[in-house]
């Protein structure tokens, strides 16, 4: 009977065993599966991380362009300004004339006539 018992118990250990060893494998590809999942999805979000950074950093550089661009154009408006306009000033004169300063330049006006249309 003992024999009998040992061999039960023997098989009862050998199955035993056989069930933690696959197991044991399943949980080893569900790991596995799991991280490489994982790297996939890091990989997949780096990749848009990336691209959004890149796309960024693009718009960054056409605003910054834009500004510049926009300066330049400011500039100019106010040089032109400057150039049409000049700066004019009704000086009490004993002539009467108007005095006009262009970039630096003084101009006298002892005559006025109404445009022509």
């Amino acid at each position: 009977m003992s024999v009998r018992i040992k061999a039960v118990v023997d098989r009862f250990v050998k199955e035993l065993k056989e069930a933690l060893d696959a197991d044991i494998q399943d949980r080893v590809m569900k790991e596995r599966e799991m991280q490489s999942y994982i790297e996939e999805r890091e990989r997949e979000v780096a990749e848009r991380e990336a691209a959004w950074k890149a796309e960024l950093s693009r718009r960054e550089a056409e605003i910054a362009r834009q500004e510049a661009r926009l300066k330049i154009e400011r500039e100019n408006l106010e040089k032109e300004k400057s150039v049409l306009m000049g700066t004019a000033s009704n000086q009490d004169n004993q002539d009467g004339a108007l005095e006009i300063t262009v970039s630096g330049e003084k101009y006298r006006c002892l005559r006025f006539s109404k445009a022509k249309k």
